[in-house]
């Protein structure tokens, strides 16, 4: 029987992207779905099938010149005054509108809140690495910051004061890692950390792709020439390596994209021609040709390069992407940059990773693991499945 089913992700297209393939399966299947989601994705959402939701737009996030401790904990207080300005809305809707199911993002709070006062079945998608009572990616992304530090402190003070004029239990132990009878994480099991560590209520679907190499084609401007594909995402930049990505590759040996999100191009200084700079590209469909991944190893970014078996060249910006890094380097799928990031390093490790057999060997075996994780369709699957049983 067809469900009617709310999708609710705030923002973040590492976080919105993977979960449009499930939705265009779900409709596909004939079920009624809505996604809450602030502007900026409403064309997306919607261009999947979905009916728009809208949540107040989150702001953009406070700039930071490096990524250290005290930038984490504000971003933290940054969302969490987000998400209070999306509970309201959100229970509102679901109060006159009712779901059968809501399926929400890990990160978004709000959502699980309204499904435990309203009584609603809820699903959790997870866009990054899972967490349990082995692994916690809080815990990782909080060490050595101390409970007493006064951005804990406030925040606790903020999360007390929601409580309060919401009515609902909560603390900031209920802001992440709180676990659904149904919880899909898109990756293999075989990626996650202390994957054989996790119990039945996760389950390990891999990459959400869906159609969209199809939908946003791209074609190298050189057949023959290898494609190096440069990208540190959407929320970072770093001018002076996108410098030094452009010197390392001068030579035309290699053909580069390179995506350089919130950087004016004039600011880097002469482009050779084999390099195509833009703000944007259509990633799917450049890791399709691609023969290396220079990338922030975010967890989306990070998939996809696996799923199309291109070998990795990782330059994290943040605590949660220097762990998908690690990964990346112990399963032997590409290389983490340290140290002094010249332009020598970098070509000379681009030219190695790229070349290695060993490498190209456990890409063919990580894409066999996914193959088998299922993606969308076993996505669907699950929450029919787990919806049934719950009826």
């Amino acid at each position: 029987m067809p469900k009617k089913l709310l999708f609710v992700t705030l923002a973040g297209h590492g976080h919105v992207t993977p979960t449009l393939a499930l939705v265009e399966e779900l409709v596909r299947r004939g079920h009624h779905v809505e996604y809450a989601t602030g502007e900026e994705h409403s064309e997306a959402v919607v261009k999947a099938g979905a009916r728009w939701v809208p949540l107040p737009s989150m702001k953009a996030f406070p700039v930071a010149e490096k990524v250290d401790r005290d930038a984490i904990l504000s971003w933290f207080r940054f969302f969490f005054a987000a998400m209070c300005d999306v509970y309201p809305v959100l229970h509102q809707h679901c109060a006159t509108e009712r779901p059968d199911a809501i399926c929400y993002d890990a990160t978004n709070w709000p959502a699980r809140v309204v499904a435990e006062k309203l009584g609603i079945p809820a699903v959790r998608t997870v866009p990054n690495l899972a967490s349990n009572g082995t692994f916690s990616l809080r815990s990782a992304m909080m060490d050595g910051i101390p409970e007493d530090h006064p951005a804990l402190v406030a925040l606790a003070e903020d999360a007390a004061r929601f409580a309060a004029e919401h009515g609902v239990p909560f603390g900031t132990a209920d802001m992440m890692d709180v676990p659904e009878k149904l919880n899909l994480v898109f990756l293999p099991r075989e990626f996650q950390i202390a994957g054989d560590s996790f119990d039945e209520r996760f389950r390990f679907v891999g990459p959400m792709l869906g159609d969209r190499e199809r939908q946003e084609p791209w074609t190298p401007r050189d057949p023959e020439r290898p494609v190096l594909f440069v990208s540190l995402g959407s929320v970072f930049t770093d001018r002076a390596f996108y410098r030094s990505c452009l010197e390392a590759f001068d030579d035309g040996a290699w053909q580069v994209a390179m995506n350089v999100s919130g950087v004016d191009v004039a600011e880097l200084g002469p482009v050779p021609s084999t390099v195509d700079v833009r703000s944007w590209f259509p990633q799917p469909a450049v890791l399709r040709h691609a023969a290396a991944f220079v990338s922030h190893t975010g967890m989306n970014s990070t998939m996809e390069a696996l799923y199309y078996k291109v070998p990795l060249i990782a330059h994290p910006q943040m605590p949660e992407q220097a762990l998908n890094a690690d990964r990346v380097q112990e399963l032997g799928l590409g290389e983490r940059l340290g140290g002094a990031i010249t332009a020598e390093v970098l070509r000379e490790t681009v030219d190695r990773v790229a070349s290695s057999a060993a490498v190209r060997a456990n890409l063919d075996r990580m894409r066999e693991v996914i193959e088998k994780s299922g993606g969308p369709a076993r996505s669907a699957d699950e929450i029919e499945d787990y919806l049934a049983a719950s009826a």
